[in-house]
């Protein structure tokens, strides 16, 4: 499998030797040409196209980012392969047959699990694009990977979770509350306090640096200019004025979208329709911000039933077999690999700056005739991953209650399938943190697949069999968490 996900991003390079750009990936490309943080936008991605300059290839930077998707399934295959082959169950008797299924099996549960993310053709077509979201999901995916890599979690593992955590952060806003889930989930498995300190000194350092270095640049500690109008997009749909009744300065945030076709959330930000362009300074001034903050919170408050239908709503696209055009038209088909070369002039005097050949999407046959039918036939339906977030919940639950809660919070962390319930609220989180704070776009559920992957194979393995169950042992010492021998006089 691992092979076949590289060549087949191979296929994908030479195919389409640029990346395929969206409205936003100008701006990127600008932060990292100047080296500065964006206004709208943490810039951890920039970062990574900066460190990539000096070659002036686009070539080059696709192919990092795929060489960077690869490795985050490396990652879900390793951390299953791990905890199975920590907790597999082994015969009293230690027979050869035993020992070579033993041998196999966590390999056997690893390896399928990879398959959404190394040769689905959505999370191919994203690592393709000139987008932070390839970026991000790996960095969070090494922080969830850090947290789990024993079962009783060492100070120097939550210090790496942390700092991983934070990176992820300055990447894509999103990740921010995704460390509480982090924090949660060692809760869950006692992992202690030293831990606990360290993720949250480890996340805060590096964020707090990366905010310092905004204040040094535009003059305000914080990650963004714009960290309320993100959530004032949200609420074009469902915000109604009669019933909100704003004060005169902010009627003038009252949404009117006229375009059906367009997601209100576009609308009032990207559009003719945006309020925005009457208000000086555009998204990114203080004014802007004030307003947008003012009348979201006034919204909420006047109608938390509408938002919380428009959030469960958002959420459950995620589901759907079937792609629509939403948020606009042509969003959705940014996702894909195209037919045609696309391009326009601000991309073009952008892009010539970081790679003189410039960085027009060049479709080259055969290889693109080939990765367009690839993308036919391997592309997962947002179904399959409802339905491996519902096997982990399943699988993870009964082992939360093995034993009660009080012993499975007090006691010794004994299997893996606790374990699970992390990157389940990680893959969760990730899906309503962008139907809550902004709007549905279907770039945003790619992120949540591996975490699912991995929650489901660790719910997966089996817990460790005793002949009986010592009430004292509930307050033992624990076993070595990196020796499989451990689990095995356990099964004994």
């Amino acid at each position: 499998m691992l092979a076949a996900a590289a060549w087949i991003r191979v296929v994908a390079v030479r195919g389409y030797p640029a990346p395929h750009w969206t409205g936003d990936s100008p701006s990127y490309l600008e932060a990292a040409l100047h080296l500065r943080p964006g206004e709208t936008r943490p810039s951890g991605y920039p970062i990574l196209l900066w460190l990539l300059k000096p070659f002036h290839s686009f070539t080059v930077m696709v192919s990092v980012q795929h060489a960077i998707g690869v490795l985050g399934g490396v990652l879900v295959y390793l951390l299953v392969w791990r905890a199975a082959r920590a907790a597999w169950p082994v015969g009293p008797d230690g027979d050869a047959g035993r020992w070579a299924w033993r041998d196999f099996a966590p390999g056997l549960l690893a390896a399928p699990l990879t398959l959404p993310v190394l040769l689905d053709d959505y999370q191919i077509a994203l690592e393709h694009m000139l987008m932070s979201d390839s970026l991000f999901t790996f960095l969070m995916l090494a922080a969830v990977t850090a947290a789990l890599w024993r079962r009783r979690t060492t100070w120097w593992l939550g210090a790496l979770a942390g700092m991983f955590a934070a990176f992820a952060a300055v990447t894509r806003s999103a990740g921010l509350p995704l460390v509480a889930v982090i924090l949660v989930g060692m809760l869950l498995r006692r992992a202690g306090w030293r831990p606990l300190v360290a993720v949250v000194i480890a996340f805060v350092l590096p964020l707090g640096g990366y905010m310092y270095w905004f204040k040094q640049t535009y003059g305000q500690f914080t990650v963004s200019k714009a960290s309320s109008i993100w959530l004032y997009g949200r609420t074009a749909a469902f915000a109604d004025c009669n019933k909100i009744k704003p004060s005169p300065e902010l009627r003038i945030m009252c949404p009117q979208p006229s375009n059906p076709d367009i997601a209100p959330a576009f609308a009032v930000l990207w559009t003719d329709d945006s309020p925005f362009h009457r208000i000086p300074g555009w998204i990114t001034g203080e004014e802007a911000n004030r307003l947008s903050s003012e009348f979201t919170k006034q919204a909420i408050e006047k109608q938390p039933g509408d938002y919380a239908r428009v959030v469960v709503r958002d959420t459950w696209r995620s589901f759907d077999w079937h792609r629509e055009p939403y948020p606009t038209p042509w969003t959705w088909l940014e996702y894909v690999f195209p037919e045609g070369e696309s391009w326009d002039d601000e991309q073009a005097l952008v892009a010539v700056k970081y790679d003189p050949s410039g960085g027009e999407t060049k479709v080259v046959q055969p290889w693109a005739g080939r990765m367009q039918s690839y993308q036919r036939h391997m592309a997962m339906p947002g179904t399959f991953l409802g339905i491996i977030l519902l096997g982990g919940l399943v699988g993870a639950l009964p082992h939360l209650g093995r034993g009660g809660i009080r012993r499975r919070l007090l006691g010794p962390v004994r299997h893996w399938g606790t374990g699970a319930l992390m990157p389940w609220g990680t893959s969760l989180a990730l899906l309503v943190i962008p139907a809550a704070t902004a709007d549905f776009d279907y770039r945003y559920v790619l992120p949540a697949v591996p975490f699912a992957c991995v929650a489901l194979g660790l719910a997966l393995i089996p817990a460790p069999r005793r002949v009986r169950d010592d009430p004292a042992d509930a307050d033992g010492p624990e076993e070595d968490d990196d020796e499989p021998v451990a689990e095995e006089r356990l099964s004994a």
